[in-house]
C-alpha cells in the first residue's frame, strides 16, 4: 500500500483506553517515584548504589517523556484538555515547556524531511554539496556537531538544562509559550528547591543528575535514529509528500522487548508518523495485524550503532553518507574537503 493508503487503514487504531491509559501512566511514574527514593535513602549508604539506581531510573524517565509525547499529540486521553495537562505535569519531570516542546514537534511532523524546511525539531542535517561548499571553519563547526560526543552527551545536556529555560524558536509567538517555559522553570525550581532543603547537594548531584542526563542521552539517540539511517528520505518542497516523508523518512527500530516497553513502543516511528494520534500501546497491535509494516525501514539494535556515522545528505545517490564517503564523492569530481 501507498503511505496516503496506510493512514487511512491505520484510523481504527486512533482511539485511546482510558482505563489502559491510566495504567500505563501509573506503571511508570510510580516505579520512578520509586526509584528516586530508593536513591536518595541508598546515598548515606553508598553513593554509588544511589548513582547505580538514579541511572537505572533514567529509564523510566525517558517513558514518562514518551508519554509526554503522546498527551502532545492528542492520543493518551480523549480529552484534549486531560491529554495537555498531563502533559505538563510530565513536562516538568522531564525539564521540558510542554506547549513550547508540542509546537516546536508538530512542526517536526508537518516538515520531516523537508530540505527546504530544515531547522526545526530536527537533526541538523547538510547534503554533500552544502557541506562541500562550506568553508574550513563552517566544515569544522558541522563535524563538531555531527560528533557522536558532542551530539549525545553535549547536545542533550545543552537541550533539557538551558535551551528549554526559555521558549526558544517561539520568543515573539505568544504569552502561550512564555507561560509554559516559565510555569515549567517555576515547577521545577520549586521541586529542587524542597529537594535540596529536605536532601540537601547529594541528593541533586548524585540522584538528580545522572537520570537527567542519562535520560537525555538516551532520548537524543532514539530521536537520532529515528530519521537518520542510511535509506531514510529528504526532498526538496517541489517534490516533497508529507506522507511518503513521514513513512519513508522514520526508521522501525526493532529493539529487543525489555527496550521497547522502556522507549515505549517510539521505535514503531514510521507508523507514528503516519497516524500520530495512534496511542504507543496500541502499535504493537499495528504491527501484528499488518506483519508488512514490520519489515519495512527496520533497523536493529546493532545496526543502529552505524547510522552514528552518517552525517551527509547524497542528493543524487538518496542515502546518507559518511564523512570518508562524502570525500570519496568529492575526489571523484576533484574537489577537497
Amino acid at each position: 500500500m501507498q503511505p496516503q493508503e496506510w493512514t487511512r487503514a491505520l484510523a481504527q487504531y486512533r482511539v485511546p483506553d482510558t482505563k489502559r491509559s491510566v495504567f500505563e501512566l501509573a506503571i511508570t511514574v510510580i516505579p520512578f517515584l520509586a526509584l528516586w527514593a530508593a536513591a536518595w535513602l541508598a546515598l548515606p549508604i553508598s553513593v554509588w548504589a544511589a548513582i547505580l539506581l538514579a541511572i537505572l531510573n533514567a529509564a523510566f524517565l525517558v517513558r514518562i517523556f514518551i508519554i509526554m509525547h503522546d498527551c502532545g499529540h492528542g492520543s493518551f486521553f480523549r480529552n484534549r484538555t486531560v491529554c495537555n495537562w498531563t502533559g505538563r505535569v510530565l513536562g516538568v519531570l522531564a525539564l521540558t515547556p510542554y506547549d513550547v516542546w508540542r509546537q516546536s514537534h508538530a512542526i517536526h511532523h508537518s516538515s520531516t524531511g523537508n530540505l527546504d524546511r530544515r531547522g526545526m525539531g530536527d537533526i541538523p542535517t547538510l547534503t554533500v554539496e552544502e557541506y562541500l561548499n562550506r568553508k574550513w571553519a563552517g566544515r569544522a563547526a558541522y563535524r563538531l556537531i555531527r560528533n557522536p560526543i558532542f551530539l549525545f552527551c553535549v547536545v542533550p545536556i545543552y537541550t533539557f538544562f538551558l535551551q528549554n529555560r526559555l521558549p526558544i524558536g517561539f520568543m515573539w509567538s505568544g504569552w502561550l509559550y512564555w507561560v509554559s517555559a516559565m510555569g515549567t522553570n517555576a515547577a521545577i525550581a520549586g521541586l529542587l528547591a524542597i529537594v535540596f532543603w529536605s536532601g540537601g547537594l547529594d541528593v541533586l548531584l548524585y540522584v538528580f543528575l545522572p537520570t537527567m542526563i542519562v535520560a537525555a542521552s538516551i532520548g537524543f539517540w532514539l530521536f537520532y535514529i529515528q530519521h537518520q539511517f542510511e535509506h531514510t528520505t529528504w526532498e526538496r518542497e517541489a517534490g516533497w509528500k508529507l506522507q511518503h516523508a513521514a513513512f519513508f523518512g522514520s526508521s522501525h527500530y526493532a529493539l529487543p522487548g525489555i527496550l521497547r516497553w522502556f522507549s515505549a513502543n517510539i521505535g514503531v516511528h514510521h507508523v507514528h508518523h503516519l497516524a500520530s494520534r495512534i496511542p504507543f500501546y496500541r502499535l504493537d497491535q499495528v504491527l501484528r495485524d499488518h506483519t508488512e509494516l514490520a519489515g519495512c525501514q527496520r533497523i536493529t539494535l546493532y545496526e543502529s550503532l552505524h547510522c552514528a556515522r552518517l552525517h551527509l545528505w547524497d542528493e543524487n545517490g538518496r542515502r546518507l553518507l559518511t564523512f570518508s564517503e562524502a570525500l570519496s564523492i568529492a575526489n571523484s569530481k576533484d574537489l577537497s574537503v
